[in-house]
């Protein structure tokens, strides 16, 4: 098709110059090729540049690269930049050197568009050589070294340019300083940060809203949410990406309900929300496993067209699998026409978290069949998956599949992985041979994971040691502590149960209070073992005694190896009826309507106890009930199959995580989400 719109050039009348720029602005080369062009280009040879830049076939440009040699107009410096920089983006080095080798006179535009051309191809070596080899450098030069070096996360070396370009005394624009501060947020390193920030404000962009955006960016990375927020709000305006930034900045940083909230009065103020914010916004629903609300999110992602986009299906996944809505995550899922590997692998991690290992194992061999190939995350899924179902071989299979015959690197997430593959079969000398012999150095989480296996197989005394081990790795940590403690009480260590609790308090270490909540008509109401605030708190004690007496009727009888204080029976058996799940289970009951699923989260494990206690009550009460905590989505029901097995508890390593009770939460035992309009004049 060019070669007969080529031949026109010679034959047609004279047609208009604007005209002409017109149609290339637009992206219609051929219209413009066929129009009246001979003698108009041929008197306006500054015509080849719009022609160029409107190129996007490398055999057009080779022949349109011939006619302005056959014109002249290729000797003229600024159309031959033009040539240059239509073979670089096309990806034809070779002739694009050759090109630059040949124009006379080649100035700081020739060059920067030939290494513009190797960082976009991702070849920074061959940009970095055409730097070091440049006469003479731009702002626009370094901007690209630095925006090149960040975008392929060589973060310190991107931030050592940016300060070399300081050095020579030139001044970044807000191109620059985008790309460092990203990278700035990427290293998190507030004080090269806050450096950049000072240049900022000397320069009087500040108010600029790129690098405010972005330098907001940089704080709420870093942690510093409160000076990000303070950040945007001097802004001109608010818009979608400033709102984004404080959405994902609150989410990031633990801030679920403010992210929330923040979203609300965005929807509320009328800013317009995309695919990023409804990412954003899911995630916060997903952290604090509300289900209504993510749900009223998903539906505003499907009014606003962005519910096909891949990462909001994949937010909406994990949020619905995390409230043990795993169907519903099916439905995202299989409802997307074709196969995506991020799809994929975030299916096989909720099948991993809900304890279907097997449905994890047969959507991979069907992935694969279909000629998608699974990449590090994809396999970190099913590792996790294959070692809360039980299937050793399987896991130990896919293993070997990742490091043989994909010719994967296997990270510490991956061996945490098998190191609890294995500790869950019993395989404890196994599991400390791995991590001895591992080619990464072993971190306190791997040892955590062993430690846990641990006191699952009742191997007390390489408990001990593990447990030693991991203190001296994570003084801070409470979990190794408390393990140990449970350990030596089962044991009726009484003496050495104090000891570790005397350590703990003289290292200042204290263990996170066990929180339960459920979500009703829009609140989040929140219970805790002792506290009696909740307004219903008679009605709730006597529901949970009413039920207590029907599961001993089928056989509970309470485990008072559960309780790990040296105290009389009934002091223990008190205790054990009161866990905090038992009593938002109970709430539950009296607040739901019949039939309607009940769903609790938590924010530590549900202990043995409950476990059992659970099952028996959606056995009684004939309802369906989902218990999330820090370890699992169990899902038990009246069905005498309960899907309960007890493989399906274990540490959450990958794209799911404990449920995380808002701050707001711990002051009373009824929390209500504030309204838009509340957030908003709070703002």
């Amino acid at each position: 098709m060019a070669r007969p719109a080529l031949k026109t050039l010679a034959s047609q009348p004279v047609g208009g110059k604007e005209e002409i720029i017109r149609l290339c602005s637009g992206g219609r080369l051929k219209d413009a090729l066929h129009h009246r062009l001979r003698e108009t280009l041929w008197s306006e040879p500054g015509l080849f540049s719009h022609l160029f830049r409107a190129c996007r076939a490398l055999p057009l440009v080779r022949q349109l690269n011939a006619v302005a040699v056959t014109s002249g107009a290729a000797s003229d410096r600024f159309i031959a930049n033009h040539i240059l920089l239509a073979y670089a983006d096309l990806g034809d080095f070779p002739s694009a050197h050759i090109l630059f080798e040949r124009i006379p006179w080649r100035n700081v535009m020739s060059w920067n568009i030939l290494i513009g051309g190797y960082i976009k191809n991702g070849d920074l070596a061959t940009a970095r050589k055409l730097f070091d080899e440049m006469p003479r450098r731009n702002v626009a030069t370094w901007n690209a070294m630095v925006a090149g070096l960040t975008n392929a996360e060589l973060n310190v070396e991107s931030l050592g340019f940016f300060f070399a370009m300081r050095k020579e005394g030139m001044q970044p624009d807000e191109f620059g300083l985008g790309s460092v501060l990203r990278c700035c947020a990427g290293l998190r390193d507030i004080v090269s940060g806050r450096q950049v920030h000072a240049y900022i404000v000397r320069s009087g962009l500040d108010r600029d809203m790129v690098v405010g955006s972005s330098l907001a960016h940089m704080y709420m990375r870093c942690g510093f949410l409160e000076e990000g927020e303070t950040l945007l709000r001097s802004l001109p305006a608010l818009n979608t990406v400033s709102c984004n930034i404080i959405i994902a900045g609150r989410t990031q940083n633990g801030d679920s309900e403010g992210a929330f909230e923040y979203f609300s009065m965005m929807r509320g103020a009328g800013v317009e929300a995309n695919a990023v914010t409804f990412v954003s916004a899911i995630t916060s629903c997903s952290d604090l496993a509300v289900l209504a609300q993510g749900q009223q999110v998903h539906a505003q992602a499907i009014k606003a067209g962005v519910d096909n986009v891949v990462p909001v299906m994949t937010s909406l996944m994990h949020m619905y699998s995390r409230c043990g809505c795993l169907a519903d995550s099916e439905r995202v899922c299989f409802g997307f026409t074709g196969s995506d590997l991020v799809l994929c692998s975030a299916m096989i991690s909720a099948y991993g978290f809900h304890g279907h290992g097997q449905k994890a194992v047969e959507l991979f061999k069907h992935m694969i069949n279909g000629g998608v190939e699974p990449n590090e995350v994809t396999f970190l899924a099913l590792l996790y998956a294959c070692s809360h179902s039980g299937l050793k071989d399987e896991g130990m299979d896919c293993f070997e599949l990742m490091t043989k015959t994909y010719g994967l690197q296997p990270s510490i997430e991956h061996y945490t992985c098998i190191v609890d593959l294995l500790g869950r079969s019993g395989c404890l000398n196994e599991a400390e041979a791995l991590i001895l012999l591992m080619p990464v150095r072993p971190d306190a989480v791997i040892w955590k994971t062993l430690l846990s296996a641990c006191k699952t197989q009742k191997n007390f005394d390489m408990a001990e040691r593990i447990a030693r081990r991991v203190i001296e790795l994570d003084p801070n940590d409470s979990a190794p502590y408390v393990l140990l403690s449970n350990i030596r009480a089962t044991s009726s260590r009484w003496e050495d149960v104090s000891e570790v609790r005397k350590t703990m308090r003289k290292q200042n270490v204290r263990k996170e209070p066990g929180v339960s909540w459920v979500e009703f008509k829009g609140q989040v109401h929140q219970f805790c073992m002792g506290d009696k605030s909740h307004s219903k708190q008679r009605e709730i004690d006597q529901c949970l005694d009413e039920i207590i007496a029907k599961i001993r009727q089928c056989g509970y009888a309470p485990n008072m190896s559960m309780v790990f204080h040296d105290m009389e029976d009934e002091e223990k058996e008190v205790s054990l009826v009161h866990h905090s799940e038992k009593l938002a289970i109970a709430f539950a009951l009296l607040s739901l309507p019949e039939g309607v699923t009940i769903r609790v989260m938590k924010n530590l494990r549900v202990c043995d106890d409950c476990h059992v206690a659970i099952k028996l009550m959606s056995k009684v009460i004939g309802r369906e009930i989902v218990v999330r905590d820090v370890m699992e989505a169990a899902l038990v029901d009246d069905d005498p199959h309960l899907r309960c097995a007890t493989y399906e508890r274990g540490r959450i390593i990958l794209l799911v995580g404990l449920p995380s009770p808002p701050q707001k939460r711990r002051q009373s035992g009824n929390y209500k989400h504030k309204t838009t309009w509340e957030a908003m004049t709070e703002l």
